[in-house]
């Protein structure tokens, strides 16, 4: 009598879904201890647990107004007044279209695809459902031709409705409200990783300012940079690879049109820190600053993340956050990002998989997303390295623009996206090749009409 055969062990779960930082990777110790000093310091304790000036916890400014000047060196320093503290760049974007767009005015939201997806509720709350317009990327970034002649239509058709003014935004001196909104991640977009490159930079502040629009930036992963090469002598750059959307802004063609700008750069310590530290700041004119921190649930209940602030604030001016990113964050993403590269090209790029442009000088982020081999679409591959791998991948589909059916260009059923920063770094190359198996299992279905599990 034959022995029964043996149990056939599940595989161990990866996920190169989630964007998530690894836990081991955040500087719990640090927080600790900046916390324990915050709250044994009458003087920081005090204000820290008070409701805070609507602009944020000042001490904060003023180190990270020091912190982006060392970092992006703009053609003049960065000032507190133009920083306002954020509760982390979601709920900054939520309270950017409170105070600076109306949605009977504002014509639509362009949002570079494919996109962030969960910005599209953010949008989608604001009033502008059914309003989101994708604009597609090329070699260079955003696809500045497509987003002009979609502009020049827009406004067009909203000149002939009489859109000429506000409609539920009465005029307040803290506020303006523009004709659009053009969302885009330029550095280390997720989830295309592309970078946008400077000409493209200055051909979308150009456009902004010609059609009464306002760039909003999520500059979130700009520090988590690295050399695209893995024997680079300079493996960890400690310089932004390009100017910000808004420091163009600052000197192009003269600088702001007016005392508001065109630009708001987004930031956020969740990348850094860790996301439960919800603290952001938001960077830009004087007066879009201020009238950021205007918006209603600031005047009524202080600073967001008032106290937090303050252990953040204890942490960069000590240098104890940039000795994090430089010693810690940057060497271990590198080592992920070119652990997990490694493995596209060896079992990935000969099945027909791409990368989404050339390679470039520099890498950075979170993501890898790769374009799939036909006839192969992405909800299918996800759902069967799920089902049959144990492995956990987004569908390029997830990252459409919600709510711009027919546009073509918002169509990503042929791409997904990989994530290296949550899971464990042992884990990465083995979840390339079973996602490598179901591709090639798929494949040889396609051709032969059989699909072997």
């Amino acid at each position: 009598m034959a022995a029964p055969a043996a149990p056939v062990r599940p595989k161990d779960h990866i996920n190169l879904f989630r964007g998530w930082p690894n836990p081991a990777l955040l500087p719990v110790s640090d927080l600790s201890r900046a916390s324990t000093v915050a709250l044994s310091t009458p003087s920081i304790y005090e204000p820290g647990l008070q409701y805070g000036p609507d602009e944020g916890y000042h001490p904060l400014r003023q180190h990270v107004a020091r912190w982006l000047t060392s970092f992006y060196h703009p053609r003049e320093p960065v000032t507190q007044d133009r920083i306002c503290i954020t509760g982390g760049a979601s709920q900054n974007l939520a309270c950017i279209l409170q105070v600076f767009t109306d949605p009977a005015f504002t014509r639509n939201i362009w949002m570079v695809a494919p996109t962030y997806y969960l910005a599209c509720r953010i949008f989608d709350d604001a009033g502008f459902a059914g309003r989101l317009r994708a604009v597609p990327e090329d070699e260079e970034g955003i696809d500045i031709k497509f987003l002009e002649r979609g502009l020049k239509e827009t406004e067009e058709k909203a000149i002939a409705e009489g859109k000429n003014e506000p409609k539920y935004k009465p005029p307040r001196p803290w506020r303006k409200i523009y004709k659009y909104v053009i969302y885009a991640t330029p550095t280390f977009a997720n989830p295309s990783m592309k970078v946008m490159s400077l000409r493209r930079r200055e051909q979308l502040v150009r456009l902004a300012r010609q059609y009464d629009a306002l760039i909003v930036t999520d500059d979130v992963y700009d520090f988590l940079q690295w050399s695209s090469a893995p024997d680079s002598a300079t493996p960890y750059p400690t310089k932004a690879y390009l100017p910000r959307v808004l420091d163009i802004d600052g000197y192009l063609d003269g600088g702001p049109q007016d005392e508001w700008g065109n630009v708001i750069s987004n930031g956020s310590f969740s990348k850094l820190l860790g996301p439960g530290a919800r603290t952001g700041w938001a960077e830009s004119t004087e007066k879009v600053a201020y009238g950021l921190s205007q918006t209603g649930s600031s005047r009524s209940g202080g600073a967001p993340s008032q106290l937090t602030a303050t252990f953040v604030d204890q942490l960069l001016s000590t240098s104890i956050l940039q000795n994090h990113i430089a010693n810690v964050l940057q060497p271990a993403y590198a080592e992920r990002y070119h652990r997990t590269m490694s493995a596209v090209r060896e079992y990935l790029l000969p099945l027909g998989f791409t990368l989404p442009s050339k390679p470039q000088e520099i890498a950075g982020g979170y993501f890898i997303w790769l374009n799939l081999p036909r006839p192969l679409l992405a909800n299918d591959l996800a759902q069967r390295a799920m089902e049959e791998e144990n492995l956990k991948i987004a569908s390029g589909d997830l990252f459409e623009v919600c709510g711009d059916t027919t546009n073509v260009n918002n169509r990503f059923d042929d791409g997904v996206r990989i994530c290296f920063s949550w899971e464990e770094a042992c884990k990465l190359a083995e979840g390339v090749r079973r996602l490598a198996h179901v591709a090639r299992r798929a494949l040889m279905a396609a051709e032969t009409g059989r699909y072997q599990n």
